[in-house]
Protein backbone atom coordinates (compact mmCIF):
# COMPACT_ATOMS: atom_id res chain seq x y z
CA UNK A 1 0.00 0.00 0.00
CA UNK A 2 1.64 3.27 -1.29
CA UNK A 3 0.32 6.75 0.71
CA UNK A 4 -2.61 5.16 1.96
CA UNK A 5 -4.24 3.81 -1.59
CA UNK A 6 -4.63 0.56 -1.99
CA UNK A 7 -2.49 -2.37 -3.94
CA UNK A 8 -1.34 -1.38 -7.57
CA UNK A 9 -2.81 -4.41 -8.39
CA UNK A 10 -6.35 -3.19 -6.78
CA UNK A 11 -6.32 0.30 -8.13
CA UNK A 12 -5.08 -1.42 -11.96
CA UNK A 13 -7.94 -3.66 -11.77
CA UNK A 14 -10.13 -1.02 -11.13
CA UNK A 15 -9.46 0.68 -14.30
CA UNK A 16 -10.26 4.55 -13.61
CA UNK A 17 -11.35 6.62 -16.38
CA UNK A 18 -11.16 9.51 -14.72
CA UNK A 19 -14.51 12.24 -15.95
CA UNK A 20 -13.31 15.58 -14.71
CA UNK A 21 -10.09 16.11 -15.47
CA UNK A 22 -9.54 20.32 -15.47
CA UNK A 23 -5.74 21.54 -16.10
CA UNK A 24 -5.74 24.95 -16.59
CA UNK A 25 -9.35 25.06 -16.96
CA UNK A 26 -10.11 29.00 -17.47
CA UNK A 27 -7.10 29.80 -19.17
CA UNK A 28 -4.73 27.56 -21.22
CA UNK A 29 -2.10 29.63 -21.44
CA UNK A 30 -0.92 32.57 -23.75
CA UNK A 31 0.45 30.41 -26.05
CA UNK A 32 -2.83 28.36 -26.19
CA UNK A 33 -1.36 25.12 -24.49
CA UNK A 34 1.38 26.21 -21.96
CA UNK A 35 -0.12 26.22 -18.82
CA UNK A 36 -2.09 23.30 -19.74
CA UNK A 37 1.03 21.22 -20.30
CA UNK A 38 2.06 22.36 -16.92
CA UNK A 39 -0.94 21.28 -14.95
CA UNK A 40 -0.79 18.00 -16.84
CA UNK A 41 2.65 17.06 -15.88
CA UNK A 42 1.87 18.51 -12.57
CA UNK A 43 -0.87 16.14 -12.38
CA UNK A 44 1.19 12.78 -13.40
CA UNK A 45 2.24 11.66 -10.30
CA UNK A 46 -1.26 11.37 -8.62
CA UNK A 47 -2.26 9.89 -11.89
CA UNK A 48 0.46 7.59 -11.70
CA UNK A 49 0.41 6.84 -8.16
CA UNK A 50 -3.42 6.07 -8.88
CA UNK A 51 -2.82 4.26 -11.44
CA UNK A 52 -5.56 6.16 -13.52
CA UNK A 53 -6.12 4.46 -17.29
CA UNK A 54 -7.42 8.10 -18.91
CA UNK A 55 -8.95 11.05 -17.97
CA UNK A 56 -10.84 13.59 -19.66
CA UNK A 57 -10.44 17.55 -20.23
CA UNK A 58 -12.46 19.98 -21.62
CA UNK A 59 -10.81 21.81 -24.24
CA UNK A 60 -10.87 25.32 -24.96
CA UNK A 61 -11.27 25.40 -29.07
CA UNK A 62 -11.18 29.70 -29.59
CA UNK A 63 -15.59 30.32 -29.62
CA UNK A 64 -15.37 32.57 -26.60
CA UNK A 65 -14.99 30.46 -23.12
CA UNK A 66 -11.52 32.05 -22.23
CA UNK A 67 -11.07 34.35 -19.94
CA UNK A 68 -8.64 36.06 -22.33
CA UNK A 69 -10.34 37.12 -25.62
CA UNK A 70 -6.85 37.68 -27.56
CA UNK A 71 -6.50 33.68 -26.89
CA UNK A 72 -10.16 32.76 -29.13
CA UNK A 73 -8.35 33.93 -32.18
CA UNK A 74 -5.36 31.91 -31.47
CA UNK A 75 -7.47 28.89 -30.48
CA UNK A 76 -9.65 28.72 -33.27
CA UNK A 77 -7.10 29.43 -36.41
CA UNK A 78 -4.44 26.91 -34.82
CA UNK A 79 -6.34 24.04 -34.07
CA UNK A 80 -2.95 22.02 -33.62
CA UNK A 81 -2.66 23.88 -30.17
CA UNK A 82 -5.89 22.38 -28.99
CA UNK A 83 -4.51 18.57 -30.05
CA UNK A 84 -1.28 19.39 -29.13
CA UNK A 85 -2.63 17.60 -25.24
CA UNK A 86 -4.08 14.50 -27.11
CA UNK A 87 -1.27 14.26 -29.08
CA UNK A 88 1.59 14.16 -25.90
CA UNK A 89 -0.57 11.93 -24.13
CA UNK A 90 -2.41 9.73 -26.61
CA UNK A 91 -2.98 6.83 -24.47
CA UNK A 92 -4.32 8.92 -21.83
CA UNK A 93 -5.99 11.73 -22.30
CA UNK A 94 -10.07 12.44 -23.74
CA UNK A 95 -11.05 14.95 -24.43
CA UNK A 96 -14.52 17.15 -24.64
CA UNK A 97 -15.11 20.86 -26.10
CA UNK A 98 -16.03 24.19 -23.71
CA UNK A 99 -19.15 25.54 -25.85
CA UNK A 100 -19.83 29.23 -25.47
CA UNK A 101 -23.87 29.04 -24.99
CA UNK A 102 -23.40 32.83 -25.74
CA UNK A 103 -22.37 31.78 -29.35
CA UNK A 104 -24.64 29.37 -30.80
CA UNK A 105 -23.10 29.58 -34.78
CA UNK A 106 -19.46 29.49 -33.46
CA UNK A 107 -20.69 26.47 -30.96
CA UNK A 108 -22.43 24.75 -34.09
CA UNK A 109 -19.57 25.30 -36.00
CA UNK A 110 -17.59 23.92 -33.51
CA UNK A 111 -19.16 20.75 -32.83
CA UNK A 112 -18.87 19.87 -36.41
CA UNK A 113 -15.05 20.66 -36.32
CA UNK A 114 -14.23 18.75 -32.69
CA UNK A 115 -16.87 16.08 -32.29
CA UNK A 116 -18.56 15.06 -35.25
CA UNK A 117 -15.05 15.43 -37.45
CA UNK A 118 -12.51 15.37 -34.56
CA UNK A 119 -11.60 13.31 -31.44
CA UNK A 120 -13.84 15.02 -29.08
CA UNK A 121 -16.32 12.87 -27.55
CA UNK A 122 -18.79 15.65 -26.48
CA UNK A 123 -19.16 18.50 -24.40
CA UNK A 124 -18.79 20.77 -21.36
CA UNK A 125 -21.14 23.21 -20.25
CA UNK A 126 -19.85 25.93 -17.70
CA UNK A 127 -21.77 27.36 -14.83
CA UNK A 128 -19.69 30.83 -14.80
CA UNK A 129 -17.67 32.45 -17.39
CA UNK A 130 -18.10 34.13 -20.72
CA UNK A 131 -19.59 31.67 -22.36
CA UNK A 132 -22.41 30.27 -19.97
CA UNK A 133 -25.94 30.03 -20.09
CA UNK A 134 -28.24 28.25 -18.07
CA UNK A 135 -29.03 24.54 -19.55
CA UNK A 136 -32.68 25.34 -20.09
CA UNK A 137 -31.93 28.70 -21.95
CA UNK A 138 -33.54 28.60 -25.97
CA UNK A 139 -29.84 29.08 -26.51
CA UNK A 140 -28.73 25.72 -25.25
CA UNK A 141 -31.50 23.79 -26.42
CA UNK A 142 -30.34 24.09 -29.74
CA UNK A 143 -26.63 22.83 -29.00
CA UNK A 144 -28.03 20.10 -27.06
CA UNK A 145 -30.53 18.71 -29.80
CA UNK A 146 -27.02 19.22 -32.24
CA UNK A 147 -24.61 16.83 -29.49
CA UNK A 148 -27.60 14.53 -29.44
CA UNK A 149 -27.66 14.32 -33.09
CA UNK A 150 -23.67 13.77 -32.87
CA UNK A 151 -24.27 11.10 -30.13
CA UNK A 152 -21.38 13.06 -27.74
CA UNK A 153 -21.72 13.13 -24.19
CA UNK A 154 -22.84 16.35 -22.32
CA UNK A 155 -21.36 17.54 -18.85
CA UNK A 156 -23.10 20.17 -17.27
CA UNK A 157 -21.70 22.24 -14.25
CA UNK A 158 -24.09 22.01 -10.92
CA UNK A 159 -24.25 23.53 -7.70
CA UNK A 160 -27.10 24.42 -5.20
CA UNK A 161 -25.89 27.21 -3.70
CA UNK A 162 -27.74 28.74 0.15
CA UNK A 163 -30.29 31.35 -0.63
CA UNK A 164 -29.93 30.27 -4.48
CA UNK A 165 -28.09 31.33 -7.78
CA UNK A 166 -25.22 34.10 -8.13
CA UNK A 167 -26.11 34.39 -11.53
CA UNK A 168 -28.76 33.25 -14.04
CA UNK A 169 -26.63 31.56 -16.23
CA UNK A 170 -25.99 29.05 -13.67
CA UNK A 171 -28.03 25.49 -13.83
CA UNK A 172 -29.13 23.37 -10.93
CA UNK A 173 -29.93 19.32 -11.16
CA UNK A 174 -33.59 20.27 -11.10
CA UNK A 175 -33.21 21.85 -14.39
CA UNK A 176 -30.82 19.53 -15.48
CA UNK A 177 -33.45 16.90 -14.93
CA UNK A 178 -36.11 19.01 -16.64
CA UNK A 179 -34.01 19.24 -19.56
CA UNK A 180 -32.58 15.79 -20.09
CA UNK A 181 -36.81 14.27 -19.52
CA UNK A 182 -37.28 16.10 -23.09
CA UNK A 183 -34.35 13.82 -24.50
CA UNK A 184 -34.44 10.57 -22.97
CA UNK A 185 -31.74 9.03 -25.23
CA UNK A 186 -29.40 11.53 -24.49
CA UNK A 187 -26.65 11.05 -21.58
CA UNK A 188 -26.16 13.94 -19.53
CA UNK A 189 -23.52 14.12 -16.85
CA UNK A 190 -24.82 15.88 -13.34
CA UNK A 191 -21.17 17.48 -13.01
CA UNK A 192 -20.71 17.75 -9.15
CA UNK A 193 -23.51 15.71 -7.84
CA UNK A 194 -24.84 19.38 -7.75
CA UNK A 195 -22.79 20.19 -4.85
CA UNK A 196 -25.09 19.47 -2.43
CA UNK A 197 -25.35 15.99 -3.09
CA UNK A 198 -28.53 14.72 -1.19
CA UNK A 199 -30.86 17.70 -2.68
CA UNK A 200 -28.47 16.52 -5.97
CA UNK A 201 -29.43 12.75 -5.84
CA UNK A 202 -32.90 13.20 -5.27
CA UNK A 203 -33.52 15.94 -8.39
CA UNK A 204 -32.24 13.33 -10.86
CA UNK A 205 -33.34 9.92 -9.53
CA UNK A 206 -36.33 9.97 -12.06
CA UNK A 207 -34.35 10.74 -14.80
CA UNK A 208 -32.25 7.77 -15.96
CA UNK A 209 -30.61 9.08 -18.43
CA UNK A 210 -28.87 11.80 -16.04
CA UNK A 211 -25.35 10.29 -14.41
CA UNK A 212 -23.83 12.42 -11.30
CA UNK A 213 -20.20 12.83 -11.24
CA UNK A 214 -18.27 12.50 -8.60
CA UNK A 215 -15.82 15.87 -7.56
CA UNK A 216 -15.42 18.87 -6.32
CA UNK A 217 -16.55 18.93 -2.71
CA UNK A 218 -14.99 17.37 0.41
CA UNK A 219 -15.48 13.61 0.73
CA UNK A 220 -18.64 13.19 3.10
CA UNK A 221 -19.88 9.92 4.72
CA UNK A 222 -22.58 8.92 3.17
CA UNK A 223 -22.32 10.25 -0.31
CA UNK A 224 -21.81 7.19 -2.51
CA UNK A 225 -24.08 4.81 -0.28
CA UNK A 226 -27.06 7.06 -0.88
CA UNK A 227 -26.27 7.65 -4.44
CA UNK A 228 -25.54 4.07 -5.25
CA UNK A 229 -29.15 3.64 -3.00
CA UNK A 230 -30.90 5.80 -4.66
CA UNK A 231 -30.03 5.66 -7.95
CA UNK A 232 -27.77 2.66 -8.69
CA UNK A 233 -24.19 2.21 -8.95
CA UNK A 234 -24.45 2.45 -12.90
CA UNK A 235 -25.43 5.78 -12.56
CA UNK A 236 -22.19 7.57 -11.05
CA UNK A 237 -19.01 8.08 -12.69
CA UNK A 238 -15.85 9.66 -10.83
CA UNK A 239 -14.18 12.40 -11.28
CA UNK A 240 -11.23 13.65 -9.83
CA UNK A 241 -11.10 17.32 -10.50
CA UNK A 242 -7.22 17.15 -10.40
CA UNK A 243 -5.02 19.02 -10.22
CA UNK A 244 -7.59 21.87 -8.27
CA UNK A 245 -8.66 18.96 -6.08
CA UNK A 246 -6.62 16.02 -4.13
CA UNK A 247 -6.78 12.93 -5.84
CA UNK A 248 -6.24 11.08 -2.31
CA UNK A 249 -9.29 13.10 -1.39
CA UNK A 250 -11.96 12.44 -4.53
CA UNK A 251 -10.55 8.62 -5.22
CA UNK A 252 -11.65 7.85 -1.29
CA UNK A 253 -14.92 8.75 -2.21
CA UNK A 254 -15.24 5.65 -3.79
CA UNK A 255 -12.58 3.39 -2.70
CA UNK A 256 -13.57 3.76 1.06
CA UNK A 257 -17.38 3.59 0.45
CA UNK A 258 -19.66 1.16 2.23
CA UNK A 259 -20.61 -0.56 -1.19
CA UNK A 260 -19.28 -3.63 -3.04
CA UNK A 261 -16.41 -4.09 -5.67
CA UNK A 262 -18.41 -4.91 -8.10
CA UNK A 263 -19.80 -1.42 -7.73
CA UNK A 264 -16.64 0.28 -7.13
CA UNK A 265 -15.88 -0.43 -10.58
CA UNK A 266 -19.00 0.65 -12.20
CA UNK A 267 -18.34 3.98 -10.83
CA UNK A 268 -14.37 4.13 -10.88
CA UNK A 269 -14.79 3.40 -14.73
CA UNK A 270 -17.03 1.21 -16.02
CA UNK A 271 -19.69 3.55 -16.56
CA UNK A 272 -18.24 5.96 -18.14
CA UNK A 273 -16.31 3.48 -20.55
CA UNK A 274 -20.13 2.05 -21.57
CA UNK A 275 -21.90 5.71 -22.41
CA UNK A 276 -18.47 6.64 -24.16
CA UNK A 277 -19.07 3.31 -26.37
CA UNK A 278 -20.17 5.09 -29.53
CA UNK A 279 -17.74 8.24 -30.03
CA UNK A 280 -14.72 8.16 -31.71
CA UNK A 281 -11.90 7.88 -29.85
CA UNK A 282 -12.65 5.09 -27.14
CA UNK A 283 -13.70 2.38 -29.89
Amino acid sequence: MTFGLPPTETLRDYRIWDSYFTPAFSHPGTDGTRDLIKDIERSMTAIQLGHFEKLCYFAHVGIGTTTDPALENLLGTQPQLVLKPLERWPNKLLGMIQLNLQNTKASLEALNQWVKDGPMLGVYFPGSGPGAANCLDPKAIRLVERVSELGGVIMQHTWLKTGGKRSPHESTPIELATLASRYPKQHFLCAHAGGEWEQGIRAVRDTPNVLIETSGFDATAGFIEMATRELGSKRIVFGSHLPSRSMGTELAKIIAAQISEEEKKDILGRNYRKILSGTQSSK
